[in-house]
């Protein structure tokens, strides 16, 4: 009978283990999963940043934005920034003019990314994280806003791609709740509809 007893309160033992860990961890892997999402996005959108402030600079020198990221990033490699010296012009004497006086010239890569140690500009086409390794989906084009052409891009990166690896039913729900709002599943800058460059994690 004692032996008995003893297998028994074995039994209870490892099933309330057992029923432990199964609460832990599902209570534990919506935190891991949110997490690990948020430390992904961080990366995707420091990409999306720089890519912002190329197309920017991309913008400045031709009129148009790029849908080519072999242009851009040649465009970072080779292209060059005028530095401009603002002077008060001596012939007014209203003192409210000025001159601008071009003193040289800076390397976009210089411009954008000096203070970045080992950054390679190639790097800014490929999703963090994404296995195998994939490019953000990149437009460009014009739109006419008060009958005008203006111009306009936008730069994705969907859940599916920099959160490879993780639970896959989840990305599915992530997926589900910003489509059942309208919004893109995955983040994003730039519109290809609206004149804005704004990403969608400063509008969350």
């Amino acid at each position: 009978m004692d032996k008995k007893l003893t297998i028994i309160n074995i039994a209870l033992v490892i099933a309330a283990i057992f029923l432990a860990y199964m609460v832990y961890h599902s209570i534990s892997q919506p935190v891991i999963f949110e997490n690990t999402k948020t430390e992904r996005e961080l990366k995707v959108v420091q990409n999306l940043k720089d890519i912002r402030s190329s197309q920017g600079l991309f913008k400045e020198n031709y009129n148009r934005y790029t849908a080519s990221f072999d242009t851009l990033i040649e465009f970072i490699r080779t292209g060059e920034l005028p530095v401009v010296n603002i002077i008060p012009d001596p012939n007014d004497t209203t003192f409210t003019k000025t001159i601008n006086d071009t003193v040289g010239y800076i390397k976009v890569l210089d411009s954008l990314f000096s203070t970045r140690q080992n950054f390679n500009v190639e790097s800014l086409r490929y999703i963090p994280f994404s296995e195998p390794q994939q490019e953000f989906e990149i437009q460009a084009g014009y739109i006419t806003r008060g009958g005008m052409k203006v111009p306009v891009f936008e730069v994705k990166a969907p859940y599916n791609t920099y959160l490879n690896g993780l639970d896959k039913q989840r990305i599915r729900n992530a997926t589900a709740e910003r489509e059942d709002l309208n919004k893109y599943p995955g983040m994003k800058v730039g519109s290809m509809t609206e004149p804005l460059t704004d990403g969608n994690w400063e509008n969350l």
